[in-house]
């Protein structure tokens, strides 16, 4: 089969010839057909995540996938040959960008029949980490007022969504075409971050969705209200910071779930939740769509055909 590969920490992505992998008893062998990208796998490639993640080499990327299910193990009885899935893979395995991938058993769930199984490949990680910080972390509530930082990104697409389905005013930041694409997600407020201060322009804040980091980080405690939430998924936050203006910073360790994930799955086969595509590639053209990952100036998924 054809995988994306890695051959040590810092090395460029290279698409070679590997052997199928072998199932054990509860796994299951998926023939994917999409795998999508997350700013996790720039950071896999680095080396950023040894400490979390460690990985043999050579190593495959991707942890998100779509496709369907070529073999099943003894033990994975609820799977047969044929059935629909997608999973999000640990990423100390990785292995979602080949044209077959193993995945345990009770990673799987059954794949959104309302999308494409190309599309559905974009699901996972991006709406799995908005629903753990908005639902699981902020046990967000009708009525308060969610900050989303990049608003168009993959993270920041679903955190819209989802926000404005618990009956939060949603404020997000984005620029260029992301702007008119946040508003068209659901967002009540819009701010260019570009030509705009959203430090000037927001107080009072329940919760900030924070997929950025940095100085975007640092300017977001002074917007929310005495007691409210700062959720990072990029950087873990600073302590001191938080504890000086009385409210809760926590980071959002994205962890695999399937539950979560069937969650997801309904609600976009009732119509709730759409996927924002960046674009779409073969998986020839996987180099070029991680080098595009990695500038961070993707709008929604960038998804790989298998």
């Amino acid at each position: 089969m054809k995988a994306l590969r890695i051959r040590g920490y810092n090395a460029a992505p290279v698409i070679e010839d590997v052997d199928i992998p072998e199932i054990g008893p509860s796994e299951v062998l998926v023939r994917v057909t999409a795998a999508s990208l997350n700013p996790l796998d720039v950071k896999m490639q680095l080396g950023y995540m040894d400490a979390f993640f460690p990985v043999s080499f050579p190593y495959i990327l991707g942890t998100d996938l779509a496709g369907t299910i070529e073999r099943t193990g003894s033990r994975a009885t609820h799977w047969r040959s044929g059935d629909e899935v997608i999973a999000r893979v640990d990423p100390g395995s990785g292995g979602a960008l080949a044209e077959f991938v193993i995945v345990p058993s009770d990673y799987l769930v059954r794949a959104p029949s309302s999308i494409s199984l190309t599309d559905a490949a974009g699901l996972a990680t991006g709406a799995g980490t908005a629903w753990q910080a908005l639902h699981e972390m902020a046990d967000l509530r009708p009525g308060q007022t969610v900050l989303v930082h990049a608003g168009a990104g993959g993270v920041g697409s679903f955190a819209i969504q989802l926000a404005r389905s618990a009956g939060a005013r949603v404020i997000a930041t984005a620029s260029g075409a992301g702007l008119d694409m946040v508003r068209r997600l659901g967002a009540d407020q819009v701010i260019d971050y570009r030509n705009e201060n959203f430090a000037e322009k927001v107080s009072d804040v329940d919760v900030v969705l924070d997929p950025i980091g940095g100085e975007t980080q640092q300017a977001s405690y002074g917007v929310l209200r005495t007691g409210g939430r700062l959720l990072a998924t990029a950087s873990p936050p600073d302590g001191a910071l938080a504890k000086a203006h009385n409210v809760t910073a926590t980071f959002v360790f994205h962890s695999s779930d399937a539950s979560r994930l069937a969650k997801i799955v309904k609600r976009v086969d009732e119509g709730a939740l759409k996927i924002l595509v960046d674009s779409q590639v073969p998986l020839a053209g996987a180099v070029k769509a991680f080098e595009h990952q990695g500038s961070g100036r993707a709008k929604g998924k960038i998804i790989v055909s298998i």
